[in-house]
């Protein structure tokens, strides 16, 4: 039997997405066993109702905790915004959520104009409202939905035609308002960092959530002591459970292949 700090940090997306911040979790905590939940049956989570991304988000939670995990890491910007309140309500356990990085941004810009590439949900949501309008500096922000991104990176078409044009549909007018920083308001969107960075060139910041979300998992499990920092004991287990019909799970994750598994199951 799993003492409480050899369980797992459990994680949920609507998809892919949250495989980047998979990654830097395991990358700052390697002693620590993971089960991530790809809910890609219900993808994308962007355009559905604040009531619905709720109930998605109390189904993946339950399902991740029946598999005893000890924290829960919300790997999905819209669900953060629009759930996560309710989950802490709800559920007797740590969770950590991720909020686009405007903060970082709004420190970092120097023309005082920031970019912001999100879902719909996201930035509709009363959490962004007041993430945004808290900021000391009172940068101009410009907003823009990213309709279609996380579908086609569903779909694995990352480097496609569609893929391409739509960025650069997106990103002219932050480029055009002199936009120094474009944050990255969805956990799927660092995956196009590189055609981003195409368009928009090399005087322009992209800021994501990656690095402090793990940060902050790392303190969480510090504050409840369930940090598993016993690496003797440490044979660490890796699984990504997905729902739909097919997933690029596997395509995306071949570098880390040989310490994954990865199934499909219902839930």
């Amino acid at each position: 039997m799993k003492s409480a700090k050899q369980k797992a940090i459990g994680i949920f997306d609507s998809g892919i997405g949250g495989t980047t911040i998979w990654k830097e979790i395991k990358q700052l905590l390697p002693n620590e066993n993971t089960i991530y939940l790809s809910d890609n049956k219900n993808a994308p989570y962007g355009q559905k109702s604040k009531e619905e991304i709720v109930r998605l988000s109390k189904k993946n939670t339950e399902y991740l905790l029946d598999n005893n995990c000890k924290i829960i890491v919300v790997a999905c910007n819209t669900a953060t915004t629009n759930a996560i309140k309710v989950l802490r309500q709800c559920y007797n356990v740590p969770f950590v959520g991720i909020e686009p990085a405007i903060k970082p941004a709004a420190i970092k810009t120097k023309t005082n104009i920031i970019g912001i590439l999100a879902t719909k949900g996201t930035l509709n949501s009363k959490l962004f409202e007041t993430t945004s309008s808290n900021l000391e500096s009172k940068p101009m922000i410009i907003e823009q939905i990213g309709e279609g991104l996380v579908d086609l990176i569903e779909k694995g078409k990352i480097h496609s035609k569609e893929m391409k044009l739509l960025l650069k549909k997106y990103l002219t007018p932050m480029i055009n308002a002199n936009a120094d920083c474009i944050v990255l308001g969805c956990t799927h969107y660092p995956y196009l960092k590189k055609l981003i960075k195409n368009i928009v060139g090399d005087t322009i910041r992209i800021i994501d959530s990656g690095q402090a979300v793990a940060t902050q998992t790392k303190k969480l499990l510090e504050n409840h002591q369930l940090i598993n920092s016993n690496e003797k004991e440490c044979t660490t287990t890796h699984q990504f459970l997905f729902n739909g019909k097919s997933s690029i799970l596997e395509d995306i994750l071949t570098e880390y292949r040989n310490s994954i598994t990865v199934e499909q199951k219902e839930f």
